[in-house]
């Protein structure tokens, strides 16, 4: 790995988003549309015409040609041509059209999943928003409307747009949106410290892939190689954080993750390296605020 470009690279190298499409083409008329439910985070490019957003407690935000959305977590959502929330339930979910070339008063759609690499990838994502709406009008990297609009002329080709070429195209922008988005540095805290400590980061790795270990303050001081004093001392300086508080984030943070999937709560503590049931739900109900087996029904009330 290359230590001299920005946290912010490194990052995007460990997520490494590899887009799926899932449809593509245009709805007309009194429509809504929406991937929820297929527990996958999911990317929507509005190519054109113009539509509503609609998420639960957010005031329903509107999407022209140019626009884009990344749904980050598997929660409700629709998009609709209807900017009243209200008027969702009386919308029959409609079947998408074929892209048509020069088609007006449609809204044209390039919809997917995508996933992102395992481990330090999902953590840093999981500490982003559930999701994240970027406009043309709006954006600072100038390669992200270059790309958009490489997309909009696949659509709009006379013969069927590739598929994969439309999946190609849709990786590249999803690396610079997130890009874009983890320049914020400071809403991630201690993670972009580790990763781009070239002492540090072979921790991080392994605190990653073996959360279940027998972590103590001389294991990681010795798989950096430096004595626990130095070791605690350089750790605390560079993140603001001790090794036990990134350990125990990192812990509940995939605790989290396996509830979510449908874990039970003893396999959740036990992936994590918790052997006492009870030492792990009051670390868990520290964390977020409630106990893993409420955390988990509410997960699941959420996917349902």
């Amino acid at each position: 790995m290359n230590y001299s470009r920005s946290p912010t690279d490194w990052l995007l190298e460990f997520i490494d988003p590899k887009a799926r499409l899932f449809h593509t083409g245009n709805y007309c008329g009194r429509w809504k549309a929406s991937s929820h439910g297929h527990a996958n985070a999911s990317f929507h490019l509005v190519v054109s015409g113009n539509c509503w957003l609609h998420l639960e407690g957010v005031a329903p935000e509107p999407l022209t040609a140019g626009d884009g959305v990344l749904i980050l977590r598997d929660v409700p959502f629709w998009l609709s041509s209807s900017e009243a929330t209200s008027a969702l339930t009386a919308i029959p979910v409609t079947q998408m059209q074929p892209f048509t070339p020069h088609s007006t008063n449609e809204t044209g759609l390039v919809c997917g999943f995508f996933e992102v690499t395992p481990g330090i990838g999902q953590w840093v994502i999981e500490d982003l928003p559930n999701f994240i709406i970027f406009r043309q009008s709006s954006i600072s990297m100038p390669q992200i409307p270059v790309i958009f609009s490489l997309i909009v002329e696949e659509t709009q080709r006379e013969q069927s747009p590739s598929p994969s070429l439309l999946t190609r195209l849709s990786d590249l922008l999803l690396v610079y949106v997130l890009r874009e988005r983890l320049q914020h540095l400071d809403e991630l805290g201690g993670v972009f410290a580790l990763v781009s400590s070239t002492t540090l980061l072979p921790l991080l790795e392994r605190l990653v892939a073996e959360p279940d270990a027998a972590w103590t303050l001389q294991t990681m001081a010795d798989t950096v190689g430096m004595s626990r004093s130095a070791f605690f001392k350089h750790f605390n300086d560079c993140t603001g954080q001790s090794p036990g508080q990134v350990l125990l984030m990192l812990r509940m943070k995939m605790a989290a993750r396996h509830l979510h999937n449908n874990r039970s709560v003893i396999e959740a503590a036990d992936l994590v390296g918790y052997k006492s049931l009870a030492a792990f739900t009051r670390a868990f109900s520290r964390f977020y605020g409630e106990a893993p087996g409420a955390f988990r029904r509410h997960a699941k009330q959420l996917s349902a």
